[in-house]
Formats: structure tokens, C-alpha cells, sequence
């Protein structure tokens, strides 16, 4: 059965202004193109695009899509491996959403009183850091591959071990910025001065790498939202106190 652009967009909510660009980029060409232009689609084009909003749901880019989508040929396959994707996905959010429960459980119960977060290390689980593995892989390659060098022999508990200590010092950068306490304060600096270590354990960033680091942690929303579950303008913080880390102490 085929079927006009309006009404793709109206079973599947995806806008025609956005079926027509995936047309131009090659990321979903319609069954046939009328002699007055118009894109119809058929059943091979409805499939593909569910299994377009599966991976753009999941955080692949377009180009990603294009790849993965162009790389298995076969559909039932794709959606078997995409259900796999989904079914791991929905975990995942259900643990993040017992986290926040927790959380908002743990505040209520201390209205009233000074905020203590008992166990900190668990404001984070259900959070998986590594699925931007590909992207950093892409933008950093160099750097990736001595990463993950250095990380081949951790174990669950060295891991465990690292994100309690990345949530703490995260913690102790919230409370210098809620104190006021100025960035360039040899306090947060040392505090900083911790995190290049940290970070040097695995790769050892220049000064023009620690800062781009340090903005990406507001620049890219992912990882901002991160910091801004601790404090809102955490972000912020920690960039501004990375730069005046890497003005001070880094070579280029």
C-alpha cells in the first residue's frame, strides 16, 4: 500500500519537513516520486523508518543511523538486534528511575535539615558512562586507545571504586561553589589539581586538551546535566576552575 508523505508523518509523528530531509541526506528515499513531485512510501519505508526513530531514540546521530540501517540488510534481524537494544535500554532507565526515587525519597525524609547524602556513590547507578565510547573513539583517538589501555585490567570493583570517588570530589566542588569560594582559590585549585591526576591516570591531557574538557562539561547537555544533578551550575564551575588550572600549570 502506498502512501503520501502527509500521511507518514501523520502515523508516525515525525514532521514532513524531516522525511523530506532524510530523502536528501540518502537516510530514507521514498518507494516512488510522482510526476508532480510528491514522495510516496510503501511498507519497505514504513519498516525502515521505525527502525530510524529506534536508533535516533537511542542517541545515534544521523550518519550512525545510516550506517547501522544500511549495514543489515536483512529487517527482521536489524529488529531483533534493536529489540535486544530497546530491552537493555529499559533496564537501564529503570534503574536511573529507582535512583532518582531514592533520591527524592532521601530529601523528603531530611526537609528541614542539612542535606547528607548517605551512600553518594548510588545519585549514579543506572548512568552508563560508556555508551559514549564511539563518540569519544571519533574525537579523540589517540587518547581513546591509551584510555582504554590503561583500563583493560580494572575490575567491577575498581570501577565501582573510581565513580564513588569522581561523585565525592563532585560533591566537594558543590560545596566550594555553594561556600562562594572563588575558582581561583588554592582550595578548588588543589581540588582540581586531583582531577588532572585523575584524569592523567588514563591519558594525559596539554593544556588545550584539559580545557576542552573542561567545556565540554557545559558545552555537551549530557554531561551537563550530569554535574547539574549535584548543583545547579556545577558545570559552569568546574569549567571555569579547569581553566584557570590549565592557565596555570599546563604546557601546550
Amino acid at each position: 500500500m502506498s502512501r503520501s508523505i502527509a500521511e507518514v508523518a501523520k502515523i508516525s509523528g515525525v514532521t514532513a519537513r524531516t522525511l523530506r530531509h532524510y530523502d536528501d541526506i540518502g537516510l530514507l528515499t521514498p518507494a516512488r516520486v510522482g510526476a508532480n513531485g510528491y514522495r510516496h512510501y510503501e511498507d519497505e519505508q514504513l519498516l525502515r523508518l521505525q527502525q530510524i526513530l529506534v536508533l535516533r531514540e537511542l542517541g545515534l546521530s544521523l550518519s550512525e543511523i545510516a550506517a547501522a540501517v544500511d549495514s543489515e540488510p536483512d529487517t527482521l534481524a536489524a529488529l531483533k538486534r534493536q529489540h535486544a537494544r530497546l530491552l537493555a535500554e529499559r533496564d537501564r532507565l529503570g534503574r536511573m528511575a529507582a535512583t532518582v526515587a531514592r533520591t527524592i525519597a532521601e530529601l523528603e525524609g531530611n526537609q528541614g535539615m542539612a542535606v547528607q547524602i548517605n551512600r553518594p556513590e548510588n545519585l549514579f547507578e543506572g548512568f552508563d558512562h560508556t555508551r559514549y565510547d564511539d563518540e569519544a573513539r571519533q574525537r579523540w583517538p589517540e587518547e581513546f586507545e591509551e584510555s582504554r589501555r590503561a583500563t583493560a585490567d580494572m575490575t567491577p570493583a575498581d570501577v565501582e571504586r573510581m565513580q564513588r570517588e569522581l561523585t565525592a570530589a563532585m560533591i566537594r566542588m558543590a560545596d566550594f561553589m555553594a561556600a562562594g569560594i572563588p575558582v581561583d582559590d588554592a582550595a578548588v585549585q588543589s581540588e582540581i589539581g586531583d582531577h588532572y591526576e585523575g584524569i592523567s591516570r588514563f591519558w594525559t591531557p596539554n593544556r588545550q586538551a584539559y580545557e576542552c574538557v573542561g567545556r565540554m562539561y557545559v558545552d555537551d547537555e549530557r554531561f551537563k546535566a550530569n554535574y547539574d544533578r549535584i548543583a545547579t551550575g556545577l558545570a559552569e564551575y568546574q569549567r571555569d576552575a579547569m581553566l584557570v588550572y590549565a592557565a596555570r600549570n599546563l604546557g601546550e
